[in-house]
């Protein structure tokens, strides 16, 4: 049965409503003021809160504002109940989070309406984020041991294959099983840096120490010298060097090298990776309006809008029809360390033509104002 708090100083306004959900066949839970509210609210978990705004020791507002802070009634649906129709008090409530607001006086099918569309609105959101997390499990269920167990393997079987034919192998042989001993390690340290690195960043947009720490290391001189260095780094690991095309302009961005060179490498390895050889990849980069640009293109598999405005973390969309490394958690790492030093990502893909991801950064001030 769904649960309604009820939030009313004025006993027969509560009374009425109350019949009237009742007549409905929800569970009505009453609170005579905002104080009770709050407690019955964090108690119980309503299905919706009906709350008047004036009322002794703690109005609909601060009902409506602790209730947002409390992660189990964060969401709930709230319809705020007041005589007051002024603009400037809508907008208030609103601004806090407020859904819905009833003017008094109201008729029975006003208030069952705007009960009916709150909750019909609230299990449309939850449905969706059912989805959502059934995607997210998917993905993490399809990338995850993917990316474990395939270097694990390689690791332990050419690692057992070497202790059982000591002696035996040609060095030419055993050099080429170390070699990918060697590369599925680095895959496997990577991975787990990713992981570390996501769960470093996620943390620090709820803390600002943590932040600070994070991008203890601000400008960076010099980009055209580092940028280049590390793009022909990335390609000659994919074997890609004659694809890439550098357009390079210098500057001085706010960010530390070693957080562009984790940017950089993440986009640079989903073009690379997405994109087949022989075609271009090209890293640019240059000042606009008093921010340091940086764009990076390709010519490959690309991704739809909608794609783009799913990004998140081990998120890889169409693994069934791509065979592919990768936990999906590169584009996210780069969203969330451009965020970190207070710039923006975006991303625009035209499917199996074209994409370009483009990093926008704060310029070093001291630049800025050469500028």
């Amino acid at each position: 049965m769904t649960k309604v708090l009820v939030i009313e100083d004025e006993e027969h306004i509560r009374e009425i409503i109350s019949v009237m959900l009742n007549a409905e066949d929800f569970e009505v839970m009453e609170a005579e003021d905002g104080r009770m509210g709050v407690d019955l609210a964090q108690k119980n978990k309503p299905d919706l809160v009906i709350c008047d705004v004036m009322m002794p020791q703690l109005d609909g507002y601060g009902v409506l504002n602790e209730l947002r802070q409390n992660p189990s009634t964060q969401t709930t649906p709230f319809i705020f109940l007041t005589a007051k129709a002024a603009k400037v008090s809508i907008r208030q409530g609103m601004e806090l989070g407020a859904d819905d607001y009833l003017t008094k006086p109201f008729t029975r099918d006003e208030l069952l309406g705007a009960v009916t569309a709150r909750l019909k609105k609230q299990a449309e959101i939850e449905k969706q984020s059912q989805q959502k997390l059934d995607v997210l499990r998917d993905n993490i269920s399809m990338s995850l041991p993917h990316e474990l167990h395939t270097p694990l393997n390689g690791i332990i079987g050419f690692a057992q294959f070497l202790i059982d034919n000591y002696g035996e192998l040609e060095r030419d042989e055993a050099l080429k099983m170390l070699q990918i001993i060697h590369s599925s390690g680095n895959r496997l340290h990577r991975l787990t840096r990713n992981f570390l690195l996501f769960a470093e960043l996620e943390l620090a947009t709820t803390s600002p120490e943590r932040a600070q720490i994070l991008r203890s290391e601000w400008t960076m001189s010099h980009t055209k010298t580092t940028i280049t260095d590390f793009a022909q780094q990335e390609a000659s690991k994919a074997n890609r060097q004659t694809d890439l095309h550098l357009e390079l302009q210098e500057s001085s961005a706010k960010i530390s090298q070693s957080s562009l060179h984790k940017i950089l490498l993440e986009i640079l390895d989903n073009a690379f990776k997405f994109s087949q050889p022989g075609t271009p990849v090209v890293v640019s980069t240059a000042v606009q309006d008093n921010t340091f640009v940086l764009s990076v293109s390709d010519n490959g598999r690309g991704m739809t809008s909608e794609q783009i405005s799913n990004l998140g973390a081990y998120m890889q969309f169409e693994r069934k029809l791509y065979e592919q490394q990768g936990s999906g958690l590169g584009l996210v790492i780069v969203k969330r360390l451009t965020s970190l030093y207070e710039g923006h990502l975006t991303i625009e893909s035209i499917p199996s033509q074209k994409t370009i991801v483009r990093v926008t950064l704060p310029l070093e001030e001291a630049v800025c104002n050469e500028i």
